[in-house]
C-alpha cells in the first residue's frame, strides 16, 4: 500500500492532489498502448489466416508436382470410340452396331433448352440421308423415365442411348471436357473419332459437317485434313 502511495505521490495523484492534465496523459497513453496492440493482434491473426488458406492449395500443387514427377501421365485419348449404353427399351446397344456408316453422337438432356432447340433440325436432317448416310444418335445424359417420356411427343427418327455417368465418360474418353451440352462428336465409318462441335448446332454446320465427310468418302481429302475442317466450324 505505501509503495502504491508513494507512486501515486510522484504523479501527482495522491488523494486528491490528481493533476488532471497527468490523467489525461495517461488516458492518451493507455489507448495508445491498446491500438497498437489491436493493431499487432489483427496481424498476426490476417497471417494466420492466410497461412491456412494457402496451406491446402500449396500442398495441392506439391503433390501434382510430385505426381508428375514420378511418371504419371493423363490418360490416353481414344481414337476409335466403343461403348455400350442402354436404348430407351432398357436394351444394351453397342456402338459398333452401328459401324460402317458416318455418325453424328448428339449429346443431349430434356432440361436442356438448346438441345430442345435442335432436335427438329436433327430430325429433318436425319430425313435426308439414306441408308448408308450419315447416321445421328442421340445420347442423352439423363434419368431413363425423363428421355422415355420426352421421346413420346418428339418422335424421333434416329437412335436414341441413355446414360449418365457413362454417356459423360465416352466424352471425356476422346479428350472433351465435359463442361455443358449439347455437344456433337463425329466419328468416321471405320470408326475413328474425327473431332466435335461444342455448342447449338444449326443448319449450316450440319452441311458443312456432311461436306467434310464427302470429301472424305471420294478421297478429296484425307482423314487428319477432315479432322482440321472439323476443327475449324
Amino acid at each position: 500500500m505505501r509503495k502504491c502511495d508513494a507512486l501515486l505521490a510522484a504523479t501527482g495523484e495522491h488523494r486528491g492532489n490528481r493533476n488532471p492534465d497527468h490523467i489525461f496523459e495517461y488516458t492518451i497513453t493507455m489507448q495508445r498502448s491498446f491500438l497498437i496492440f489491436a493493431v499487432a493482434f489483427v496481424a498476426l491473426m490476417a497471417g494466420v489466416l492466410l497461412y491456412s488458406a494457402k496451406a491446402p492449395v500449396q500442398k495441392a500443387a506439391d503433390e501434382a508436382e510430385q505426381s508428375t514427377s514420378v511418371g504419371q501421365q493423363a490418360p490416353a485419348v481414344v481414337q476409335y470410340p466403343e461403348f455400350t449404353l442402354k436404348n430407351i427399351d432398357g436394351e444394351d446397344v453397342a456402338f459398333s452396331e452401328y459401324a460402317g456408316r458416318h455418325r453424328l453422337l448428339n449429346f443431349w438432356a430434356t432440361w436442356c433448352a438448346p438441345c430442345r432447340r435442335e432436335i427438329p433440325l436433327l430430325k429433318e436432317f436425319q430425313a435426308e440421308q439414306n441408308d448408308d448416310g450419315l447416321l445421328i444418335l442421340g445420347i442423352a445424359v439423363d434419368f431413363p423415365e425423363d428421355v422415355a417420356r420426352y421421346a413420346e411427343a418428339a418422335e424421333f427418327n434416329y437412335p436414341i442411348l441413355i446414360g449418365q455417368e457413362d454417356a459423360m465418360a465416352v466424352a471425356e474418353s476422346s479428350g472433351i471436357s465435359f463442361i455443358a451440352m449439347p455437344f456433337t462428336m463425329v466419328v468416321s465409318r471405320d470408326g475413328e473419332y474425327l473431332g466435335a462441335y461444342l455448342g447449338e448446332l444449326h443448319r449450316n454446320h450440319l452441311d458443312d459437317i456432311r461436306s467434310i465427310l464427302d470429301k472424305l468418302d471420294t478421297g478429296e481429302i484425307n482423314t487428319e485434313s477432315a479432322k482440321g475442317a472439323i476443327a475449324l466450324l
